[in-house]
């Protein structure tokens, strides 16, 4: 009888050290990652989301489970046992290195993934749960997926989604266009992103006390331009203080809902304001919703993972 070999995972967890620590713009902070264990960190592409699980005092990296059930394993752990994690995305990946980029936002302590971001140094471990370069056919963890034939794409959201937004910019074609409404906590933050010849870029720093007011006078900018005239169709409103805010339209296989499509919308950032701008691109202007994925990266006020 002939052996089989063991199959690789697709996705696990790598234990990964702090190497660098450098503060791009005043809200957005990189940390590179390096150690032999990040030898096969794979890198599907655009917006891939990983996890991260950050120590505490009381929850050591050690106390996850990182077995193929780890998900849940880690739900029927006491709330207070459970190390906590929160979802990133994949800046960049040097394999030869190996060292992985991830970028975050930098603000004021309110859980524990904000206090490891303002205290870290070099030589601090956690653990990044990503694909491996094992990992083949669809990334269920890549959002941007837009029709073949779209004229005009609009990445938009708040300074969450700038990273995502960022390596989005760089792997698109040169000859794509389109729109970036991006909604920042400083003015200096908008130098974060990369420039892309095809793409016109509005981005403001939020207005005290108004928050989501620059995102939704963009949008509905664009819309106006952009958007073909259309009858709008009714969403179905979600409590995003109940549901996840997530839909990204795909085929049964993953590929992209639409052959085609005058607009591709792809909308992050706090759920609240997503919410708003969903309502605002498919009832108020017709934009078809398998042309536009949304995704609530955080809620004012809760915890997310």
């Amino acid at each position: 009888m002939t052996a089989t070999r063991p199959t690789r995972p697709q996705s696990r967890f790598f234990r990964a050290r702090v190497t660098a620590i450098i503060d791009l713009t005043p809200s957005l902070r990189r940390f590179t990652f390096g150690g032999p264990d990040l030898a096969d960190y794979g890198d599907p592409g655009f917006d891939q989301r990983i996890k991260i699980v950050f120590p505490t005092a009381r929850t050591p990296i050690d106390t996850m489970p990182t077995g193929e059930d780890w998900w849940t394993q880690w739900r029927e752990m006491r709330e207070d046992a459970r190390p906590p994690f929160r979802t990133y995305t994949t800046r960049a990946v040097r394999p030869e290195a190996p060292e992985v980029d991830v970028d975050m936002v930098a603000h004021d302590v309110l859980g524990p993934a904000s206090a490891w971001i303002a205290t870290a140094r070099l030589g601090d471990e956690l653990l990044i749960y990503a694909p491996t370069t094992s990992h083949t056919g669809v990334s269920y963890g890549i959002d941007f997926v837009p029709p073949a034939c779209t004229d005009d794409i609009l990445l938009a959201g708040d300074e969450t989604a700038a990273p995502a937004i960022a390596v989005i910019l760089e792997q698109l074609p040169r000859d794509a266009r389109g729109v970036v409404v991006l909604e920042v906590p400083d003015a200096d933050d908008g130098a974060y992103l990369p420039v892309h010849p095809g793409f016109e870029y509005r981005i403001a720093a939020r207005a005290a006390g108004d928050r989501h007011a620059h995102l939704i006078a963009g949008v509905e900018d664009v819309a106006r331009r952009l958007v073909p005239s259309g009858r709008g169709a009714e969403v179905e409103e979600i409590d995003i203080d109940r549901d996840i805010l997530w839909e990204v339209p795909r085929t049964a296989k993953g590929g992209a809902a639409l052959k085609s499509a005058p607009l591709y919308a792809w909308l992050a950032g706090e759920a609240g304001g997503i919410k708003t701008l969903r309502r605002q691109l498919v009832t108020h202007h017709g934009v078809d919703r398998r042309a536009v994925a949304f995704m609530g990266y955080w809620r004012l006020g809760k915890a997310e993972v």
